[in-house]
């Protein structure tokens, strides 16, 4: 047995005390059972089911000052796992990982072992880079790769073997195909892009990335906005996997020095899903990304998404003014189009002509007319939008709102009678007003025209597996602006297997709603600065989106962090509570 560190036990059990891991009762109970039986306080932890290992590895990560990670398949190289024999691994705890530049990093149980170190540094010839990671954890992997003697076609045939059955699929001819597409059409290529989509399927995720590394292969993929590692094929295969992404996406296999788009539908898990793949030529190779189109995630009921009674009561109100136009702002996927679409949903009828411009159509939907943008041909949203008026609409939503000449014909399709829904790219709900003046658009018209703005976020939802109460810190509570509200226990997740140590599954909107009143139209109308508009609406029991994350916070459904990375603080906005803030303080 390993001498243990001086006072590593106190430390480590005061670094998941303070995450809020255990309680000081469980502490207590813990170091008298290790007391007894002699073992690391965090391996009994982690045996009695009162922490997961990836809890102990972010806390003995912090004790020791170097990074941790939980190995899983992926994360590993098998190219590198040879580097060093098996008995080397077992006897040092550590498993070669990957190698960037000459540096290698190695996962060991012991990453502040000097001596460890050094003996890697001896049989790879690499600089080490160490991070943590549990003993269990490394042995499984030592032994499941036997050394690092995993080759090609191992990893492939290690790939549990399943069916994606692409619907629509472009022939190529028998005199047009290269070596490359009968290497793709007779390997087990295939079975591993089929792998990596219906992994990403199953998890929900919304996009795919294949990226060239300069030893091979990196596949992320994107889960409740954040990118995880899917798996990282060995070298030899990057050429190989592009091609079989750009033949499914009927993109030309070879052309490589431009980038292209292709769109697919396939079957994956029993479901009709639709692919757009996009790929850029880089220093390495193509890079491709495929986003993953499933309806079974979207939400089209207003009241699945995440609104607050209040908010989701002031956006029906605006919805149902006969005409006028109706906006909804946030970054690059804030969910924007979704909402957009649960409104039309809403509004939804057969009396009621509904049409759509969007860049693509991402959706299709029932009783709905979409038009899809094409620059390329001349198709442009400013087109499109003037033929659309010429076709009886009651209703039109616009997928954004881009350019001037977009700006100006949906305010006067909105003055003439029309309900327009458009998005916008605004950090909240008062900017819109501010924006569309710079697009040239005449305050006395806009606010003849406009009903209201909702400005939006996806915060990350606690994993209900790993749910826990923490104490969030006096300065997380500051910048919150709840100080009051110290002492009081609100929720995050630990994380586990079920969320891959993230601590959260699926996400929830934030939404701030801007109502245009009599008051809000008048002050529009004489161009009034942003602040102003803020400062009104704050008067009639506006909330910002900092504000209405806080309260998501509270009512459990994420971390008080999460909530403060997803939203904005306006300086007109410091220090400014909301009511039930200040209430449930």
């Amino acid at each position: 047995m390993n001498t243990p560190m001086p006072f590593r036990k106190v430390r480590v059990g005061e670094a998941l005390l303070r995450s809020g891991d255990i309680s000081e009762e469980q502490l207590e109970k813990a170091l008298v059972d290790q007391k007894q039986s002699g073992r690391r306080l965090g391996e009994l932890l982690v045996e009695q089911g009162v922490i997961h290992g990836s809890s102990l590895v972010r806390a003995l990560s912090s004790c020791l000052g170097v990074r941790g990670c939980v190995l899983r398949h992926g994360l590993i190289d098998p190219a590198v796992l040879g580097l060093i024999g098996e008995q080397e691994a077992e006897r040092l705890k550590a498993v070669p990982m990957f190698l960037v530049r000459g540096v290698l990093t190695v996962a060991m149980a012991e990453p502040q072992s000097v001596p460890s170190i050094d003996r890697l540094r001896t049989l790879t010839g690499c600089e080490i880079r160490p991070v943590l990671a549990m003993e269990s954890n490394i042995l499984e992997f030592v032994r499941k790769y036997a050394g690092g003697n995993t080759d090609v076609h191992e990893f492939l045939a290690n790939l549990q073997t399943t069916e994606v059955q692409v619907v629509e699929r472009e022939t190529i001819d028998e005199g047009e195909a290269t070596d490359l597409d009968k290497m793709v059409a007779g390997s087990p290529i295939i079975n591993l892009v089929n792998v990596a989509l219906t992994t990403a399927v199953r998890h929900k995720a919304s996009d795919i990335h294949v990226e060239p590394e300069r030893h091979g292969t990196r596949i992320r993929y994107r889960v409740d906005g954040m990118l995880r590692d899917l798996m990282k094929p060995p070298m030899g295969m990057h050429a190989a996997i592009v091609s079989r992404v750009k033949v499914i996406g009927k993109m030309d296999i070879a052309e490589k020095r431009l980038p292209q788009e292709g769109r697919v539908r396939i079957v994956a898990e029993g479901r009709d899903i639709d692919l757009r793949i996009s790929s850029m030529p880089t220093l390495l190779g193509e890079k491709l990304v495929v986003r993953i189109l499933d309806k079974r995630n979207l939400h089209v009921r207003l009241e699945d998404l995440g609104f607050r009674e209040e908010s989701l009561k002031a956006f029906r109100r605006v919805l149902k003014e006969a005409h006028g136009l109706v906006l909804v702002t946030g970054p690059t996927g804030s969910g924007k189009t979704t909402t957009l679409y649960s409104a039309l949903d809403l509004l939804k009828s057969p009396e009621v002509n509904i049409m759509t411009v969007e860049d693509p159509v991402e959706y299709q939907l029932d009783g709905v007319n979409q038009i899809g943008v094409n620059e390329q041909i001349g198709l442009s949203f400013a087109r499109v939008l003037r033929s659309a008026l010429r076709q009886d609409p009651d209703v039109i939503m616009i997928g954004e709102i881009r350019d001037d000449i977009t700006a100006h014909v949906a305010v006067q399709a909105a003055l003439t009678g029309h309900s327009v829904l458009a998005t916008l790219h605004t950090n909240d709900s008062p900017s819109a007003v501010a924006r569309l003046i710079d697009m040239g658009v005449e305050p006395y018209l806009l606010s003849s025209a406009i009903n209201g703005v909702v400005a939006q976020r996806l915060a990350r939802t606690i994993c209900p597996s790993c749910r826990t109460k923490y104490f969030p810190s006096e300065q997380v509570l500051a910048d919150a602006c709840i100080p009051t509200m110290a002492g009081r226990a609100f929720h995050k997740g630990t994380g586990c297997q079920t969320c891959h140590d993230s601590g959260f599954q699926g996400r929830a909107g934030i939404y701030e709603v801007m109502e245009v009143g009599a008051e809000i139209r008048r002050m529009i109308h004489i161009g009034a600065a942003t602040h102003d508009l803020r400062g009104a609406l704050r008067r009639h029991g506006f909330k910002t989106l900092r504000e209405e994350g806080v309260l998501l916070a509270i009512d459990g459904r994420t971390s008080l962090e999460e909530s403060l990375r997803v939203t904005k603080l306006e300086d007109d906005n410091a220090g400014a509570a909301s009511p039930e803030a200040r209430a449930a303080a």
